[in-house]
This record gives structure tokens, C-alpha cells and sequence, in this order.
């Protein structure tokens, strides 16, 4: 059994090891080089010294002290991530706060959309552009070749990850293993630059630098991209791979890697020009070339699913309208995809790629998403620590602050990127926050003007079973989203067909602040009356609800259906925006048009839609 747990741990470190570090593990491709050529450096040994110093201990203090050895901790019933983080921390504090709570975490979520956009294009970029250490006459080459590498990524989605996983980490094992491998013969050659290590030159370089030594914070911070998909994926694979994983490989072959580029820049000042690259001998570059574009690729597919699986969970926590969804794999409940996401992100990505054109252009415009991202998770950790877990104020506060102070630090200096490229992740995360936002209260709006229309159910099925209008044979299902009211959908049915089935059942389908709901705990069956029923199925926000399921599991609990025998009574409102209070109007418009495209119940829910009766309804906001 022992040596079984090992295998199977040795295994989903492996796994780990190609989704969750794919991001931070193709960093070292550009961030050296944009830390001394972005800001008017010059490589001088001080420089090469403070700024290696920099990002060793970034990557202590962030990814290994506080995402590994404390944001880990933060599970939401095994699930991370910055919505599993916010449905964590909002479920336990008091209802006047809540609405903080979400807003934070649905900015975060926001700008984790930048980040998807931003990571595929600069990643494929830089490994691109090895061609030109191979030759500077494929320089021209590079732009078609990005282009063409990400369309096909895109373009293969639909197929799901699973056979293209099982590459993933035997193929990020190998990366792993050649970033030390060619750093280390560089460290050998040129030992010095593991000075680095004294956390004296960077304070030396941030103090004798002032202003540039702050700008260059800006870029020190690529270092740590794709430190949030530590955390976000931690449902996949659990702490302990992921911790495994980090520090028993990744954390010293990029340290390893770091160094070597410095050690080579320290005898070689000029190779500045692409310091990844020149490590290797002339021989081995095109090898390199291929295995940092796969590399790259796999970066890329890890941020995709992640945005795959953030979308699914912003739909199903209520700040989404309904997309469809495709499960990829039979066996395997995380990997999904959703079209629209994906056309969507494969057309941002080009239109980025075609703008900013090269790795350094974009890596100027990189940086404000991750680190406001990083930032909100501080904050709300803070208060997961404080309210959940009931940490002494001191201990949650001093540990908050030493985190926040350095991820404003890096948030700031970033921010000073905005108008050389640093708006379009902003303006991304802002567009997709209103986007969510506006859906959220458009529902919430909707829901009050139904509410105030509906008629009391528990006095309406009295008087039904009291003065019956006429009967007709079947079960008649109506979803509903209130346990009170009674449906449009019924209350139109009655009113227009005149007739009543023999067995009614009002079901409501409930999302939880958890990703998972138990079997146990999915289902309430009540009798309301000799011939009505109310039915309420919970689900989790990363589960799939589904009708027929909710059917099956009534049985258990006496309340059998013939599907044959059974209609689906759906109400569809027609939302018209008016001058009432409420929303803007501008608002209520970009609402009505969400609804308007949003996916039908009868395909989110899988309800047979040869068994669908859909009612109209017309609702003014």
C-alpha cells in the first residue's frame, strides 16, 4: 500500500509538473533580458548581481513562502483558485461585507482573463524568436510561425487534453532537467554569480538605482508568472504533488537557469540580446528551439483550461450567462471546453500578436494582470485567515502586510507600464468585471421583478387542490428559480391551456459556494400536496447540472418518473429595459443582449428537448 501511495504521488507530481508550472517554467526564455534592456541598464556585474538577487528572492518569497507554504492552505473543499477563494471567504463572513468580497474576487478573476490573452502570445513569441540566434535571416519567419503554432493549438482544443496531457509532463520534466543542466555548466564556468544569492545587491541595486530600480520591478515580476496556477489548480492534482514538484524540481532548475544567464552575462556582456538562448552550444539551438516551443505551447494550454475552468465557474456561481459545454474526457470532469471561449481568446491573441509583434513589445504590457491578481488573493486570504480559520489578528495581519507590501511594490511599478501597453490587460479585466458584474445585478433585478409579479405558492396549491380545474394524464415539471413564488410558466400554462397534470413538480436547481456537492446532500424531495411536489438539487460551481441526473435520483426518495409521460414547462422572459430603478440604462440594454445570447436552459440543463414546453414571458426591467 505504501509503495503504492508513492507511485500514485509520483504520478500526479509528474502530472503537475506539465500543467501548473508550464507558465513560470518558459519565464526564463525573456525576463533576464527585459530586466536589463527595458529600463536603460547597463550590464555591468553590480546590475547582473542585484537583479539575479531580486529574482531568487522573489521566488522565495512569493511562489515558495506565501502561494506554497500558506495560500495552499486555503482550500475550498480541495478546490483553489480565486472564485473558489471568494466563495471561501464570502461564505463565512457577515452579509453587509459579502458584496467586498465578491467585488475583489471577481476583479481577480477579471484580469486573469489578461493574463490568458497575454501568456499564449508572449510565451510562443520569445520561443519564436530563437530562429533569429539560429539566423538573423529568419527574423521575417518568426511572426508567421507564432501565428500558425498558436491557430493550431486553438484549432485542436475542441479534441480535449487528455492524449496531448500525458506528453505534458515527461515533456516539462525534460524542459525542467535542460534549464539546470545549462545553467549549472555556465554557474560552473563562471562561479561569482552565486553571490547573488546575499540578499545585499538587491538592496544595493534598489538603493543606488532609485526610480530605474523600481521600473525595473516591473519586469523582475515575469519571473513569477503563472505563480497563481499553483493555486488554481490545485483541485487537480492536491498540495502535496504541487509542493513536491516545486521544490524538488522546478525552484532549482529555474534558480539554476537564472544564474547561468547571469554567469554568462558577467563574461559576456553582449549576449545580452537573448541571454536563454546563447546558454546553449550552436549545435543543440534548434533543438532547444523546438523543445522552448513546446514548452511555450504547454504554458499556453495550462492558461486556457484554467480560463475554461474559470468561465464554468463564473456561469454556474450566477456572473456569467450560459455558454455551452464540452467534457473532453469520459473519466476525466475537469477537462472541458467551451467554444465560445475559445474563439474568443484565439481571436484576442492574434489581434495581440499582430499588434505588439515581438516578445518584448508585450512583455511591456505583461505584468498588471498577475500582479493585481496576486494582490487580491493577499487581501482575501487575509481574510480567509482571519474569519474561517480564526488566526490571531497579529499573526494574519503581519503576515498580510509582508505579502502586500510586496506585491504593491510589484503592482505599482507595473502600473507605470500603462501607456506603453499596460492598458490592454487592464482594459480587458475591466470589460469582463462589467461584463459579470452587469450580469449578476441584471439577474438579481430580474428575479425582484418576477417576485413582485408572482402569486404566494403555498396558498395557490391549496386552492388548486381544493376547486381542481381539469386533469390530464403525466407529470409536469416546472423550473423555477424561487422556492416561493409560483412559476410564470405554470401560471401561464393554467391560464391559456386550462388544464392541470396529475403530478406537478416545481424544481429549482441551486449552485453552492463549493465545488462539489455531496450525493447525499444533492437532493430534497417534499410533498407540498396529494399532486404537488417541490424538488431542490444543489450543485457545486464545478459541477455540470443536469435534469435528467436530478430525475434518477428522485426515484430513491419515492417520486419514480416515466420520461415518456413527463413535460418540461420552461418560462422564457423577453427582458425590456425601462426607466424604472434599477440599473443604467446602458446596463439594462448590455443585459437584455447577454440574455439574448445566452445558451437555452434545455441544453445547459440537458432536459430531452422533445419533452420541452417553453411559455413567453415579458418582464420589464
Amino acid at each position: 500500500m505504501q509503495a503504492h501511495n508513492k507511485q500514485a504521488m509520483a504520478g500526479l507530481t509528474l502530472a503537475a509538473l506539465g500543467v501548473v508550472y508550464g507558465d513560470i517554467g518558459t519565464s526564463p526564455l525573456y525576463t533576464l533580458r527585459e530586466c536589463l534592456t527595458g529600463h536603460g541598464l547597463t550590464t555591468t556585474p553590480d546590475n547582473i548581481l542585484g537583479i539575479l538577487s531580486l529574482i531568487f528572492w522573489s521566488l522565495i518569497f512569493v511562489v515558495s513562502i506565501k502561494y506554497v507554504a500558506f495560500v495552499l492552505r486555503a482550500d475550498n473543499h480541495g478546490e483553489g483558485g480565486i472564485m473558489a477563494l471568494m466563495a471561501l471567504a464570502r461564505h463565512y463572513i457577515t452579509h453587509n461585507s459579502r458584496w467586498k468580497v465578491v467585488l475583489l474576487g471577481l476583479f481577480g478573476a477579471s484580469l486573469f482573463y489578461g493574463d490568458a490573452i497575454i501568456t499564449p502570445a508572449v510565451s510562443v513569441l520569445s520561443a519564436a524568436e530563437g530562429l533569429i540566434v539560429l539566423n538573423p535571416s529568419f527574423g521575417p519567419l518568426v511572426l508567421p510561425i507564432a501565428i500558425a503554432v498558436l491557430v493550431g493549438l486553438f484549432l485542436l482544443q475542441r479534441f480535449g487534453t487528455a492524449s496531448v496531457g500525458m506528453m505534458f509532463g515527461p515533456v516539462m520534466l525534460l524542459w525542467f532537467s535542460v534549464l539546470g543542466v545549462l545553467g549549472m555548466i555556465h554557474i560552473v564556468q563562471t562561479p561569482a554569480v552565486l553571490a547573488a544569492i546575499n540578499p545585499w545587491y538587491a538592496f544595493n541595486f534598489l538603493f543606488h538605482h532609485g526610480v530605474g530600480a523600481y521600473l525595473t520591478l516591473g519586469s523582475v515580476v515575469l519571473a513569477l508568472t503563472g505563480a497563481e496556477a499553483l493555486y488554481a489548480d490545485m483541485g487537480h492534482f492536491g498540495s502535496k504533488p504541487i509542493r513536491f514538484a516545486w521544490y524538488g524540481l522546478v525552484l532549482p532548475a529555474l534558480v539554476m537557469n537564472y544564474f547561468g544567464q547571469g554567469a554568462l552575462l558577467l563574461t559576456n556582456p553582449k549576449a545580452i540580446e537573448n541571454p536563454f538562448f546563447l546558454l546553449a552550444p550552436q549545435w543543440a539551438l534548434l533543438p532547444l528551439i523546438i523543445m522552448a516551443t513546446l514548452a511555450t505551447v504547454i504554458a499556453s494550454q495550462a492558461v486556457i483550461s484554467g480560463a475554461y475552468s474559470l468561465t464554468r465557474q463564473a456561469i454556474q456561481l450566477g456572473y456569467s450567462p450560459r455558454m455551452e459545454i464540452s467534457h473532453t474526457n469520459e473519466k476525466e470532469i475537469g477537462q472541458i471546453y467551451l467554444p465560445f471561449v475559445n474563439w474568443a481568446l484565439l481571436v484576442a491573441v492574434l489581434v495581440v500578436v499582430l499588434t505588439f509583434q515581438s516578445s518584448s513589445s508585450l512583455a511591456a504590457a505583461y505584468g498588471i494582470a498577475v500582479t493585481g491578481t496576486m494582490l487580491i488573493t493577499t487581501t482575501l486570504f487575509f481574510v480567509v485567515a482571519r474569519v474561517n480559520w480564526r488566526w490571531p489578528l497579529p499573526i494574519a495581519l503581519g503576515i498580510t502586510v509582508l505579502f502586500g507590501i510586496i506585491d504593491i511594490a510589484f503592482f505599482s511599478a507595473n502600473l507605470l507600464k500603462l501607456f506603453s501597453g499596460g492598458w490592454l490587460p487592464l482594459v480587458l479585466g475591466l470589460v469582463i468585471f462589467l461584463l459579470m458584474t452587469t450580469w449578476k445585478q441584471g439577474r438579481e433585478l430580474l428575479f425582484k421583478r418576477l417576485r413582485e409579479q408572482a402569486l404566494p405558492l403555498d396558498s395557490f396549491v391549496e386552492n388548486l387542490e381544493a376547486y381542481p380545474p381539469t386533469r390530464v394524464q403525466g407529470t409536469a415539471v416546472f423550473l423555477t428559480s424561487t422556492l416561493h413564488g409560483v412559476p410564470h410558466a405554470l401560471l401561464h400554462n393554467l391560464k391559456h391551456n386550462k388544464v392541470l397534470h396529475d403530478r406537478i413538480v416545481l424544481m429549482t436547481i441551486r449552485t453552492e459556494d463549493v465545488p462539489y456537492v455531496a450525493k447525499d446532500q444533492r437532493l430534497e424531495v417534499v410533498q407540498m400536496s396529494p399532486s404537488f411536489w417541490r424538488v431542490v438539487a444543489r450543485y457545486g460551481f464545478k459541477e455540470d447540472p443536469s435534469v435528467l441526473d436530478v430525475l434518477a435520483g428522485c426515484e430513491a426518495q419515492n417520486l419514480a418518473f416515466e420520461l415518456m409521460d413527463t413535460s418540461f414547462f420552461l418560462s422564457r422572459e423577453t427582458i425590456i429595459s425601462t426607466e424604472r430603478p434599477g440599473m443604467a440604462r446602458w446596463r439594462e440594454r448590455l443585459f437584455v443582449w447577454m440574455s439574448k445570447n445566452a445558451l437555452r436552459a434545455t441544453d445547459f440543463f440537458q432536459i430531452p428537448t422533445n419533452r420541452v414546453v417553453e411559455l413567453g414571458a415579458q418582464v420589464e426591467l
